[in-house]
């Protein structure tokens, strides 16, 4: 090649065989079309621009895999919803987002719509997972998979009886999940179960409300983790019968933990997902309202069990469960406020920043942040690595520097952020989405250009894939 793009000098790169090597990336057509030694003799060197990063560290993009949008979250609507929390995404090293959709209507038409509203103003990448909820809905799954490439799928396992009224779902049952999960693992897609156990919610919902250790707390006493583990455990165990794939998301607790390792010891396609909050806050925080999400924040001990479950592997990947309500849902009591919060815009920051402290391995942040989304969600090897041939999404950041979280400068509608005040000790420098700058010296690109991507597998049919392709 005569000409490249763009070349990354004088940066340390992540490269999954070697860790950290000083390398420069050549860049071309929004792709990695070289990893060269910086001043080699005979290297490649010709750019249409040389940009020196100083020292700075170059990581895969983070890919989060657990995204709500849109005003009342169920789908994005128009270029504000989609713009907005993409740039909360990329500000925060975020490169590629899948984000829920739900509806109890066939998907056709609203993949297309929120398809049209994500490309008006993404700066993103991303994909959709859908919320199901219908007999119709568990039937089209091959054509959801074949036709518009999502093949992953949530459904709520809270929604009992009219328990999904608010966000216009219809009740289920576990006949509705058994069969859920016996048509993804003929498609090779997965399953993404909200796991709560409604019917002891709502028993406990009875008991008198006890706020003296704050509401935080109380809010986790409604809603304890054994609601959560016990509802993983029945997942997962119908996952096993049916030989389906099913990932837990935003696991709270050591319980809910611990019950995903105990079923895993016997099936192994079940797969884990924490989120940037059960690992950075807890029922103690000085957040208030703002920090109430479901399932709740949950005390120290659970925080730091879950932090062991990122350093041995047990959690898979970490996700933001990012929620752009405005502020005015979230400033009431703890019993009326609404759930949920944006994170997007930290998931990469904190988790790293965090992680680094206590020890744990930069490879294994780099997995839970990036690469194992890119495996579990079918879209590996083009995204989660550095490498030859890979999409040039990159993170580039300084390990030295801090980041002050503050909601004004987390470009979320939401216009609040339950970490505000905090200081990660990372601070996001460039974010590349497929080679063009979308965040460049801190600064937020003024033309967005994220791109949907279809997936054509999940879970252990994608691993596989991946498996296959690492072997090439």
């Amino acid at each position: 090649m005569n000409e490249y793009d763009l070349r990354l000098t004088g940066g340390r790169v992540f490269l999954h065989e070697s860790g950290l090597v000083d390398a420069d990336l050549l860049i071309h057509d929004g792709r990695i079309a070289g990893i060269v030694e910086p001043g080699a003799p005979g290297a490649p060197a010709a750019a249409r621009e040389t940009v020196d990063l100083r020292g700075a560290t170059v990581l895969p993009g983070a890919i989060d895999p657990h995204v709500h949008l849109g005003k009342d979250i169920r789908v994005p609507k128009e270029r504000d919803d989609a713009e907005r929390e993409t740039a909360s995404a990329v500000a925060g090293g975020v490169t590629s987002m899948l984000v829920y959709l739900m509806s109890s209507e066939p998907y056709e038409e609203v993949h297309a719509a929120s398809r049209r509203a994500m490309e008006s103003g993404t700066h993103t990448d991303f994909g959709f997972h859908f919320v199901l909820g219908t007999d119709e809905h568990v039937r089209a799954v091959p054509d959801y998979v074949r036709e518009l490439g999502v093949s992953s799928f949530k459904f709520f396992m809270n929604f009992r009886g009219d328990e999904g009224a608010y966000l216009g779902m219809p009740g289920n049952d576990d006949g509705f999940m058994y069969d859920l999960l016996g048509i993804t693992a003929d498609h090779g897609a997965m399953v993404n179960p909200h796991p709560e156990n409604i019917e002891i919610v709502w028993k406990l919902r009875q008991q008198p409300r006890d706020e003296s250790r704050g509401p935080l707390h109380a809010w986790h006493l409604t809603r304890p983790p054994l609601v959560e583990a016990e509802a993983e455990q029945r997942v997962a165990y119908l996952a096993a019968a049916t030989g389906a794939s099913a990932y837990a998301v935003h696991t709270s607790s050591a319980a809910g933990l611990n019950a995903m390792r105990m079923q895993r010891s016997a099936y192994p396609n079940l797969f884990v997902e924490t989120c940037t909050h059960y690992l950075t806050l807890t029922t103690g925080s000085p957040c208030g309202t703002y920090g109430k999400v479901n399932p709740p924040l949950r005390p120290e001990s659970d925080l730091e069990a879950l932090w062991e479950g990122v350093a041995d592997g047990s959690v898979d990947t970490v996700g933001s469960d990012h929620n752009a309500r405005h502020r005015s849902f979230k400033e009431k009591d703890i019993w009326s406020a609404s759930a949920g919060f944006p994170g997007t815009g930290v998931l990469l920051p904190l988790t790293l920043g965090e992680g680094l402290r206590r020890g744990v391995p930069l490879s294994r942040l780099v997995d839970a942040t990036s690469t194992r989304s890119a495996k579990l969600f079918g879209l590996y090897p083009r995204k989660g690595v550095i490498r030859v041939g890979a999409d040039a999404d990159l993170a580039v950041v300084d390990l030295e520097g801090e980041t002050t979280i503050a909601a004004e400068r987390q470009h979320s509608a939401a216009e609040y952020t339950p970490w505000e005040g905090r200081k990660a000790p990372v601070r996001v420098v460039h974010t590349l989405v497929r080679g063009h700058f979308a965040v460049r010296d801190g600064q937020l690109s003024n033309t967005p250009r994220g791109a949907y991507l279809p997936r054509a597998h999940s879970g252990a049919s994608a691993l596989a894939a991946a498996e296959k392709e690492q072997t090439r």
